[in-house]
């Protein structure tokens, strides 16, 4: 994968931001410093996308900016999830707009021409998995989580809709940081609802992190067909 020096550059800092993440979200004495690393590595990705779209269309580029907002929304709002029971949901409502905005982004590259009939029957085969895991400690949150869980999986869907119709690279970080998304919020999910999972942590924020910086990136890589 060929990067500019700038993305280059941005590679390098945002994987040591992001190690800085898992150090501070890790340990307690340091937890100053997890309130400014975690909002920063969304906002660093922001930074990157309005440096480097300008040959993007302004709606991929407002409609991005829009997921990345929403997706800085959702850290900050679970950063507080134990002052309220309520933030929790608000920052799902908060990812579950990103997650829409992203839709709208790959929606406007699908190939109309391919089937994501294969792909779909995978995901439902997965999320069946997962919410039979998940269905017994949900109570108050099983419309919320479900409701989500159908959104994530759209934008999985949209995000392979667009083999075909834009260049493979873009296709490929896209489609790759949408999986590890979904892998992010499944973790989150079953740490959260079925039970506590060793360094959940960890996991959770380096997918996500790969999910937001893979899809950033294939946005940015962009070259429709």
């Amino acid at each position: 994968m060929k990067l500019s020096n700038t993305e280059k550059s941005f590679s390098i800092l945002f994987t040591i931001l992001v190690l800085f993440e898992l150090i501070t979200g890790n340990i307690e004495s340091l937890q100053v410093g997890h309130f400014i690393t975690k909002p920063a590595i969304v906002a660093s990705l922001m930074f990157l996308f309005i440096k480097t779209s300008g040959h993007l269309s302004k709606s991929i580029i407002n409609l991005t900016l829009l997921a990345l907002f929403f997706s800085l929304l959702g850290d900050t709002l679970l950063m507080f999830v134990d002052y309220s029971p309520h933030i929790f949901t608000i920052g799902l409502v908060a990812f579950l707009i990103a997650h829409v905005m992203y839709i709208l982004v790959f929606l406007k590259h699908r190939n109309t021409r391919a089937s994501p009939l294969g792909f779909i029957v995978i995901l439902l085969l997965y999320a069946s998995g997962l919410f039979f895991l998940l269905k017994d400690g949900l109570g108050d949150m099983l419309i919320p989580v479900i409701i989500y869980m159908i959104v994530i999986l759209s934008m999985a869907t949209s995000a392979f809709l667009r083999q075909g119709n834009v260049n493979l690279l873009s296709f490929k970080l896209v489609f790759i940081g949408a999986i590890f998304f979904m892998i992010s919020d499944s973790i989150l999910a079953l740490n959260k609802f079925y039970q506590p999972i060793p360094i959940s942590n960890v996991s959770i924020m380096i997918t996500y992190a790969l999910a937001q910086y893979l899809i950033v990136l294939g946005i940015i890589k962009l070259q429709q067909k």
